[in-house]
């Protein structure tokens, strides 16, 4: 269970969300600007809202009223940002074991098993810098796995990918949601993706929260329970 119930001012830009969801994967759909970056950068501890409250689970990750703020490296959430991010420098095993830094204790962190659900262990002695689109996000979405996340985070992952390559890795992601049951928070602009992997998502616009449509195809509008 995701809840959250935050405002949040930068510049001219207003964020007021409210909503709540028990879904294995939520999106979070919208035009650019509309504040979905803003939102998952919230729940991972990058942004610190203006006010209000975030919690997964129960466990509060920041209460503004109350004082809470858990850092983000306590969070237990993984993220997989749109252009990888990975350490240029080292090597695929070497930006895997960065992963595995944060949470050693997990039974989760398993570097073979993660290394064969991403089909990557052919390439754990290359370096980052020489690696192709689809190859660059396997490996992020495997050092974000290696953190033994409550939480998963990717924003955008696929977008600049083309379709042969998105199409390579969409099946990994359903294989984290079926079968690893790790819950995601998925941005997304395209919408086969999101009906692809979704059980509810969310339409942001300017800020808030326009409209929720869930995977049985019923809908709703405005902010409130997700």
């Amino acid at each position: 269970m995701i809840a959250i119930d935050i405002r949040h001012r930068r510049g001219d830009f207003d964020l007021d969300v409210r909503l709540s969801s028990e879904a294995r994967v939520l999106g979070l759909v919208g035009p650019s600007g509309s504040g979905k970056t803003t939102l998952i950068n919230i729940i991972a501890g990058i942004i610190r809202p203006t006010e209000g409250h975030v919690s997964v689970d129960g466990r509060v990750f920041v209460d503004r009223e109350a004082g809470v703020f858990v850092p983000p490296h306590r969070r237990k959430i993984g993220y997989v940002f749109q252009d990888g991010r990975l350490f240029p420098h080292l090597t695929v095993a070497q930006n895997l074991g960065y992963g595995r830094w944060f949470n050693r204790a997990s039974q989760r962190n398993d570097t073979g098993g993660i290394v064969d659900l991403l089909g990557i262990g052919h390439l754990l002695s290359r370096r980052a810098v020489g690696l192709s689109g689809g190859e660059r996000q396997r490996i992020a979405i495997g050092r974000a796995l290696m953190a033994g996340p409550d939480l998963l985070l990717m924003d955008e992952p696929l977008a600049s990918l083309d379709e042969a390559r998105r199409g390579e890795i969409l099946p990994f992601i359903e294989t984290i949601r079926d079968e690893w049951r790790v819950p995601i928070v998925y941005v997304s602009h395209n919408m086969d993706e999101v009906r692809r992997l979704t059980d509810d998502y969310v339409t942001l616009k300017a800020g808030r929260v326009l409209g929720r449509h869930d995977s049985e195809g019923s809908t709703s509008a405005g902010n409130g329970p997700a």
